[in-house]
């Protein structure tokens, strides 16, 4: 189904479109929360450890693809909210070519410097066969990470957000029952589990694209459109390589602090590995509406409707106000049952630390889902160097804070540091868009009576 995003009510609008892009990315999630439960369970600490550092590293690593693909969504939405169907022709070409190249650069890197890569992490010796012997397969299924992200952006600019979810949804079944085959059944360990996530995103990539070849024929490039266009290239390079850039420096924070937590030892990685996946899973809802938020906000502001844009803000803030302060309840009660899902009971210590993780980043996710509107929002206002500037603030803090506890609070110290970032970003956005709404969108004219 494809939505106008620049007509209806806005609240409706923003949660059905945002609601596929919701479930899609909490199934995304059980590529690697299929592995952790697995693994954790079948193969022990040590196998939980290598595959939760090298699921930090993956997602650096994806991220960069992500916010490619992201950057190329706005544009997308922008030129759809425009009605410009041959500037969107155009920068298809641009952005699929500029991704391509990209990823396959992105992966004969990863593959040259695995071991400088994990050096960089501090992977401790009881830990690095096992995360490398992961890593060498995982790393080919970059480009079909590429691939998906780059055809459910296109999708999702143009109004639909409930393809990409059926194509994740198979996938992720796949991934499960792929997992429980190649670990529990034939007993190949994380190398099982890797081949069984790479498999699963190449049906879900190659699918959609397939899916996107096949109903939106209008849509294909023609001869025409397969040249250098300078003016179309600018704008995609600009909005893809900066949301990019916002994505990438955001997950190198979090591979810094990787590399922090592993020197606490295994016992404290695994802890993390399974905190980190609860948590992830816990505050994605916002990501995604974040997500939506931005390509609401990119069809609106190709088509000029600046007051759309300032109450679907405000909308968007109280909705994702609301959801995250229920979920930081529910966590926060049930942080020790999460955490079981992962661990064995007399894991007592691994246990302590996550519960303590869960429940410090639990109590201020209202702060990482303001976060997220305001990412979306200047990117698809075509000023992404803000969204750079807050993950410099966020992740900044984070990395230095971390580092800064480490020594005299511990483990604790790097939990409380998170927070801490998201807030005092969070302030420096609601400058910028304040700055932004008294340039461009000023109030409604008081109406007559």
């Amino acid at each position: 189904m494809y939505r106008d995003l620049t007509q209806g009510g806005i609240g409706r609008t923003l949660v059905l479109f945002s609601l596929p892009m919701i479930a899609g990315n909490l199934l995304q999630q059980l590529y690697n929360i299929a592995d952790t439960l697995i693994v954790g369970r079948f193969l022990g600490a040590n196998a939980l450890a290598a595959v939760g550092s090298a699921y930090t590293l993956m997602t650096f690593l994806t991220s960069i693809l992500l916010g490619l693909s992201m950057g190329a969504g706005a544009l997308f939405a922008i030129y759809q909210g425009q009605g410009d169907r041959e500037k969107l022709r155009g920068g298809m070409v641009q952005a699929f070519c500029l991704i391509a190249l990209l990823t396959a650069a992105l992966t004969w890197a990863s593959y040259l410097c695995i071991d400088g890569i994990m050096a960089f992490l501090r992977v401790p010796q009881a830990i690095y066969p096992l995360m490398r012997d992961y890593l060498l397969i995982i790393f080919s299924g970059l480009a079909a990470t590429a691939l998906y992200n780059f055809f459910a952006s296109l999708l999702r600019a143009l109004g639909n957000s409930a393809a990409p979810l059926a194509f994740l949804a198979v996938s992720a079944l796949l991934n499960i029952g792929l997992d429980l085959a190649f670990v529990v059944g034939l007993g190949w360990g994380v190398a099982g589990a890797a081949g069984a996530t790479v498999l699963a995103q190449y049906v879900s990539g190659l699918g959609l694209a397939l899916y996107v070849g096949l109903t939106q024929r209008q849509l294909l490039p023609a001869r025409r459109h397969w040249t250098w266009n300078r003016p179309v290239l600018a704008d995609m390079g600009r909005l893809s390589l900066l949301t990019c850039a916002q994505q990438s420096v955001m997950n190198l924070g979090i591979l810094m602090v990787q590399g922090l937590v592993n020197s606490f030892g295994p016992t404290v990685m695994a802890a993390f590995a399974a905190a980190v996946k609860i948590d992830s899973f816990a505050y994605m809802p916002v990501q995604d509406f974040g997500n939506a938020f931005s390509t609401f906000v990119s069809q609106n502001y190709g088509a000029g409707k600046f007051q759309r844009i300032r109450e679907g803000a405000r909308r968007a803030l109280i909705l994702s106000a609301a959801f995250s302060l229920a979920i930081s309840a529910l966590v926060i009660l049930l942080a020790r049952p999460l955490m079981l899902l992962f661990v064995q009971p007399q894991e007592t210590q691994i246990l302590a630390h996550g519960v303590t993780y869960l429940r410090i980043e639990g109590a201020f996710y209202w702060g990482i889902g303001c976060l997220f509107l305001l990412y979306g929002f200047f990117r698809a206002v075509k000023q992404p160097a803000v969204s750079v500037l807050l993950t410099c603030v966020s992740l900044g803090l984070r990395v230095a804070l971390a580092y800064l506890l480490a020594g005299p609070v511990g483990v604790t110290g790097i939990w409380a540091s998170v927070p801490i970032g998201w807030v005092l970003a969070d302030a420096t956005g609601l400058l910028f868009y304040r700055r932004w709404k008294r340039q461009t969108c000023p109030p409604a004219p008081p109406s007559q009576p």
